[in-house]
Parts: structure tokens; sequence; C-alpha cells
């Protein structure tokens, strides 16, 4: 990833900054006054404002844009398969029906998940965690959420069995707002990094609570609406990390730079033809 980092960030910046400068109440900001040294972009369910999120094509588009890291959701099919998708059920983003977790990879493989986005997309498959990997490892950051693990038993433990098959992990992060699955992954493996989501019944975060989750956790992140400028800075205290994600708030960067974040969680919106950014909404 280093080789492309400067090329990356000038996307990025560029992005954003357009972003800021087309969305209504930040026509005055200029573009200059963005700094984005050190914080990265995560692209989220790939850039899922132009393709069809969690779908290759979305991730590709996120490679393009010189995002930092893909950010993926799986769950687990009815035989052990790790399925790239977000919801529980196929329902929504593709032609098929049913969960997940009572289908099989050779029925999901049937399905087609990219005319729901746009008819340009007709014939796009369901991806696998082992096909992202394929596709994308050594070439960006991949940040991978557990969806709802108390469905699938045994998820955590095939997820570290696939990472474990590639040579470092430095570049991949796992998640989910399940903090138990967290613990046992980081005691799985403890060169993973690993990331606690925060709901926002958890929220404020007492000093306590914060000693526990960076104790196995790198990342505590936050929907940027319930976190503040002090919460991210009693997690640097104690060296984790934030990223931040937000319910199409058009104050994001604003609010991520202010707060000296680590990144923001992004879904790459058509700036400047939409009227509002697109940003991550879990």
């Amino acid at each position: 990833m280093k080789p492309h980092w400067k090329r990356r960030r000038f996307l990025l910046a560029w992005l954003l900054t357009l972003g800021l400068m087309f969305t209504a109440g930040y026509q005055h900001q200029p573009a200059v006054d963005i700094d984005l040294d050190g914080m990265v972009a995560v692209a989220h369910r790939g850039a899922a404002s132009y393709a069809p999120e969690n779908t290759m094509a979305a991730f590709q588009k996120g490679l393009e844009f010189g995002a930092d890291f893909l950010e993926a959701d799986v769950h687990m099919s009815k035989d052990g398969e790790l399925i790239i998708m977000h919801d529980e059920s196929v329902d929504r983003t593709t032609n098929g029906s049913g969960l997940i977790r009572d289908l099989t990879l050779e029925q999901i493989k049937e399905l087609e998940a990219g005319s729901h986005f746009h008819p340009d997309f007709f014939g796009e498959p369901v991806m696998t965690l082992d096909e992202l990997l394929e596709a994308f490892y050594g070439k960006i950051g991949l940040v991978i959420e557990i969806k709802h693990p108390s469905l699938y038993p045994g998820i955590d433990e095939k997820v570290v069995e696939l990472l474990s098959q590639y040579p470092s992990t430095e570049s991949i992060i796992v998640q989910s707002f399940d903090i138990d699955t967290m613990k046992r992954i980081h005691e799985l493996d403890p060169d993973l990094q690993i990331a606690v989501l925060m709901k926002a019944s958890f929220v404020p975060i007492s000093p306590g609570k914060l000693d526990e989750l960076t104790s196995f956790a790198d990342y505590i992140n936050f929907n940027i609406s319930f976190v503040s400028r002090r919460t991210v800075n009693e997690v640097h205290e104690r060296d984790g990390k934030v990223l931040v994600w937000s319910k199409k708030d058009k104050r994001l960067i604003q609010k991520a730079v202010f707060y000296e974040v680590d990144g923001i969680i992004t879904d790459f919106s058509r700036w400047p033809f939409e009227p509002e950014i697109q940003v991550a909404e879990e």
C-alpha cells in the first residue's frame, strides 16, 4: 500500500474537500483548510454510492478512489462459508430470499447481487471473505465486520483460521458490536487488530470500561453523533485509535478533523452531483 500512499491521500483529499465545498452550509469552506494528514478513509461496504454494496465492483471502486481500507460485512452460510453481505437475509440486495444461515454457498452463489443498484451491474455475484482476500490482500487495508456473531456459532474461529493463512495481518482489522466476540478473537490471535463498535447505549464510557476495551482492542469506533473530543482524547491516552461514521451527517468531516479522530468510514458519495455527503450508516 505504501507506494500508492501519496496518490491515495491526494485523491481522498480531493473527494472530501469537494464534498464540503458542494454541500449546503459549507460552500464557504476552502479546500486548503482541510488537513487529512494521518486520517484514513474506510470505504464502507466498498464505494457503495457508486456500485452495489459489498460486491467486487464496489470494492474495486473503493480501491480506485484511494481509500486506505475496504470495509466488508461477514455472515456465515448453512454450510459454514463466510459470506459478505450486510443484512442477515439476502432479500434486500439480491434476487433471492431467505436467511444466509439457512442457505448453502451453492445456493447463495446462484443469486444476482447487482441489478437492485442499477441494471448496469446485472450479474454481480455475492462474494465470500476468501474471495475478497484473494482479490485485495496486499493492495489495500481490510476491515472485516462480523455481523450478529451470536447467530453463527464458530464464526470467530472461522475468520481467524482464514486470516492465519496469510503471511501478515498488519493491514487487516476485525470489528464487531459484540464485545465478547472481539475478546475471543483477540485470545485466538493476539496479533490481529481488533476494533469494537460502540452502540449509543454504551456512551459515555467510563474510564474503567475504556481501560477494559483498550486492553484488547486497538480501535474504539463510534457514530460521530455519540462521541466527544474528550472521549477521543481518552482513547488516544490509552494508545487506542478511533474511527467514526455517521448517518449522512453533513458535519462528519468537519467534526472528524476537529475531534482529531484517526479515520472516517464513508460510502464515497458522487460529489459534487449529490446534495448530501453519503457516509456510512450501520
